[in-house]
C-alpha cells in the first residue's frame, strides 16, 4: 500500500524555453476531465516518481515523451530510473502509451505514437473505456496526410509526388506561346489578328483541348514534329488519353520530343507510334483519396517493454511478464518473519566464520 512522503518531495526542475517538442501526432496529450491541479498532487507517489510526475504534468501536449529526451532534462536521474519511474506511473493510473495505425496511400500503413497522460489516477476500467472511445473517434476522423504526420514542422511537406510532375515547370512557358502567335483564320475571336503577321498552316484556334495544344506546339519546337491541323485533330483522341491517365502536358511532350532520330520522314505516323507505344499506366490522380478508409487501429503499449497489444490485455499498462516482474515486490511484501530468519542464519555463518 502507498504511503504519503509529504516532507522529503523534490521539486521538478522548471521548464526550459526550448523543450522538444515531437512531431505532430506524436508525445504527450493529456486526459479529459482532470482534476485542478495542487500541491499535494502526486504524493501518495515515492519521492522519484514524484519529481518525474511533477515535471511531465507540466509539460505542454505534443512535448516529446521518450526516456532519452526525459533524462536530458532531469538532471537527477538517468535513462535507466527514468523508465523506471514512467513504468510505475503507469502502474498508478496516470501514465498510458498509445500506438494508432493510420492507412495512407496505397498499402501503406503508418503508426502514430502517443502518451496519454492524467494528473488524476485513474483505473483500469477509465482507461480501457477512454481508449477505447478514442479509437472510436479516430476510426469516424478524416484520415490525416501522411506528411502531416510524420514530418516536423520545421520541414516543408514535399510540393509534388509521381513522376509526372517533374516536366511541369518546363510545360508552363509552352502554354503561354499560342497566345503570342496571331491567329489568321476567319474564326469568331473578339481580337481582330494582327495584319501584319503571316498565316501558318497548324494555327491554334480557340477553344481547343489541352491535348491539342500540346500536339500544335511540337512543330514549334522541334520542326521534325511539325503537324498539320488535321494531323493534330487526327491525334487529339490518342493525346487526349495520356491526359485522362493523369499525366501533365509538359510529361506529355518530353515523351514525344525524347530522343527523336536524325531526320523524321512522318511526323504522323512516328507520333501516332509513339502515343500508343509509350502510354502510361492508368494511376490515381493526386490527392485521390479511397471511397471507405480502412479505419485505424489504436493499440496500447507496455510502459516497460513497448509490447503492443489491447488495452484489456495490458491492465496497469504492462504486458504479462512485465507484470509478472513487477508483481512481487508490489504486492506481496517480504514476511517479517521470514526476514528474522535470514538475518539470524548470516549472523550464524558470520560466527562459523569467525577464527577459533
Amino acid at each position: 500500500m502507498a504511503t504519503q512522503h509529504p516532507s522529503s518531495a523534490l521539486h521538478a526542475p522548471a521548464l526550459a524555453a526550448a523543450y522538444p517538442m515531437a512531431k505532430p501526432g506524436y508525445g504527450k496529450r493529456s486526459a479529459p476531465d482532470q482534476q485542478a491541479r495542487t500541491r499535494n498532487d502526486f504524493a501518495l507517489l515515492p519521492t522519484r516518481e514524484r519529481y518525474v510526475a511533477g515535471f511531465v504534468d507540466h509539460l505542454p501536449d505534443g512535448a516529446a515523451m521518450s526516456v532519452k529526451t526525459l533524462a536530458k532534462q532531469l538532471p537527477l536521474y538517468g535513462q535507466q530510473a527514468i523508465s523506471t519511474a514512467l513504468t510505475a506511473l503507469s502502474v498508478a493510473g496516470h501514465l498510458r502509451r498509445v500506438r494508432s495505425a493510420v492507412v495512407g496511400a496505397g498499402d501503406e500503413t503508418r503508426w502514430v505514437f502517443r502518451t496519454f497522460w492524467s494528473r488524476t489516477a485513474r483505473d483500469n476500467e477509465w482507461w480501457n473505456t477512454y481508449l477505447a472511445t478514442e479509437q472510436a473517434a479516430q476510426a469516424t476522423a478524416p484520415v490525416p496526410s501522411p506528411s502531416v504526420l510524420d514530418t516536423a514542422p520545421p520541414l516543408p511537406a514535399p510540393q509534388g509526388r509521381g513522376p509526372e510532375q517533374a516536366p511541369e515547370p518546363t510545360a508552363v512557358p509552352h502554354q503561354r506561346t499560342p497566345d503570342r502567335a496571331p491567329d489568321t483564320e476567319p474564326a469568331p475571336p473578339p481580337s481582330p489578328a494582327p495584319g501584319t503577321a503571316p498565316a501558318t498552316p497548324h494555327a491554334v484556334e480557340a477553344g481547343r483541348s489541352p491535348a491539342y495544344l500540346a500536339l500544335a506546339r511540337l512543330g514549334r519546337d522541334d520542326h521534325r514534329l511539325t503537324l498539320s491541323a488535321d494531323d493534330c485533330a487526327t491525334l487529339e483522341p490518342q493525346a487526349t488519353e495520356w491526359l485522362v491517365r493523369g499525366v501533365s502536358t509538359g510529361y506529355l511532350t518530353h515523351a514525344l520530343t525524347a530522343g527523336l532520330p536524325a531526320q523524321v520522314d512522318s511526323p504522323l505516323g512516328f507520333l501516332r507510334r509513339r502515343l500508343t507505344d509509350k502510354i502510361p499506366p492508368q494511376l490515381p490522380t493526386e490527392n485521390t483519396q479511397p471511397a471507405t478508409p480502412a479505419p485505424r487501429r489504436l493499440l496500447m503499449e507496455c510502459t516497460d517493454c513497448g509490447r503492443p497489444g489491447q488495452p484489456e490485455a495490458l491492465p496497469d499498462g504492462l504486458c504479462r511478464p512485465c507484470r509478472e516482474t513487477h508483481s512481487p515486490a508490489d504486492e506481496t511484501p517480504p514476511n517479517p518473519a521470514e526476514i528474522a530468519d535470514v538475518k539470524a542464519h548470516m549472523s550464524n555463518l558470520r560466527d562459523l566464520l569467525k577464527p577459533a
